[in-house]
């Protein structure tokens, strides 16, 4: 069977001329490849230094089919996705041709134009994946316009959560990010974690004030410095700069890493007492499954389907539409008695079995390919 994906996702060229592209969408494909005679990925080039994030394919029946990279904020970025249609349009309909089946990742700016492309002139095999927050209430104008093209599809369409007024159509899916190596090497070393201070805390993810980073700040300032061994802000973003200074409080407890490879990360995960991301909107972020693996217990916030996997039993829940802050969450997290906490590390290590490729291609045969049982 031969598969074609459609995204978003970054590609560039490193120093030496080879592709690359975001790794946690990398990492998925090389991994469903072992499953497809050839797999099509039609998606963005952009010029310029890949991050260090970024991974190479690694099968040969890989193709990376490049697009353009439109899309960003503004008026004029918008108008670049209007006059980009005719060519991604074409370049799909290409590709569809040499495939029996597609995968549309959305939400995209693509998205707006190629769900309803899809929808009224290709017969071909396929399903949609919404990655973004399926719950949220008020959505971006694209992202509102895709959820509700999605809802009302013929074709099967991967989401985050189970809710209450899902479509049948609409399959509850967890968003592969481990092999099951890595979750019985971190099975190991979560049993030998000790959760008593100091503590280490890691976040994960764009440096801004909507993934909680100014949050996380200011719920540090409020706690013992004895208490903190290690503080590590993994990624990058316009205010990186700003938050050093805000966190100097903090001293050589506090270590910006910028972007870093995913073994780099998962180390630094394997070392965390704590995963902090009091996010104002998410999905389901993958990451949270990362640190469970370590037994790396999350203090988040209630959005998209976070709460779908964490609880009171594997975690700490801040109510973001609560009047309780977030510091009172944090200080909550640190002073609970060590035995608690390490009954929650062994709990949170259980969801990290939903996250892994094995159990995604499961049910990808399960329940979009109709395979097995």
């Amino acid at each position: 069977m031969k598969l074609a994906i459609i995204s978003h996702t970054e590609h560039y060229r490193n120093p030496e001329g080879a592709i690359v592209g975001w790794g946690p969408t990398i990492s998925e494909i090389n991994h469903l490849a072992k499953d497809f005679d050839e797999i099509y990925h039609v998606a963005f080039l952009h010029p310029g230094t890949p991050p260090p994030s970024s991974l190479p394919y690694t099968r040969t029946n890989i193709h990376f089919v490049a697009l353009t990279p439109v899309g960003g904020k503004g008026m004029g970025a918008k108008m670049k996705i209007v006059g980009s249609i005719p060519d991604v349009i074409k370049t799909v309909q290409q590709t569809l041709k040499k495939v029996d089946v597609f995968q549309l990742r959305t939400p995209t700016g693509i998205g707006v134009f190629l769900i309803p492309y899809l929808t009224l002139f290709s017969r071909k095999k396929g399903w949609y994946k919404y990655a973004g927050n399926w719950s949220q209430k008020n959505p971006p104008l694209g992202y509102a316009f895709q959820r509700s093209m999605l809802k009302s599809q013929k074709r099967k369409v991967t989401i985050n959560g189970n809710w209450p007024d899902q479509p049948n159509h609409c399959l509850t899916f967890e968003n592969p990010c481990l092999t099951e190596t890595e979750r019985e090497e971190g099975l190991a070393i979560s049993q030998m974690k000790n959760f008593a201070p100091p503590f280490s805390f890691c976040f994960v993810g764009r440096l801004e004030d909507a993934k909680g980073v100014n949050s996380i700040i200011e719920a540090l300032k409020i706690i013992p410095i004895e208490k903190i061994d290690q503080v590590h802000f993994i990624g990058d973003g316009e205010s990186s700069a700003q938050y050093v200074k805000e966190a100097s409080f903090l001293g050589d407890k506090a270590v910006f890493h910028g972007f870093l490879e995913k073994e780099k990360v998962h180390k630094i995960l394997a070392d965390s007492h704590f995963f902090l991301l009091p996010s104002k909107s998410e999905g389901f972020p993958k990451v949270i499954a990362e640190a469970a693996c370590y037994g790396a217990i999350p203090i988040v916030s209630d959005v998209g389907s976070i709460t779908h996997y964490i609880n009171e039993s594997n975690g700490f829940v801040w109510k973001i539409s609560s009047n309780k802050p977030f510091e009172e969450v944090f200080l909550n997290a640190i002073n609970t008695d060590t035995q608690d906490l390490k009954e929650k590390s062994n709990n949170i290590v259980e969801v990290a079995k939903l996250f892994t490729f094995e159990n995604y291609k499961r049910k990808l045969d399960k329940m979009v390919f109709k395979k097995g049982k």
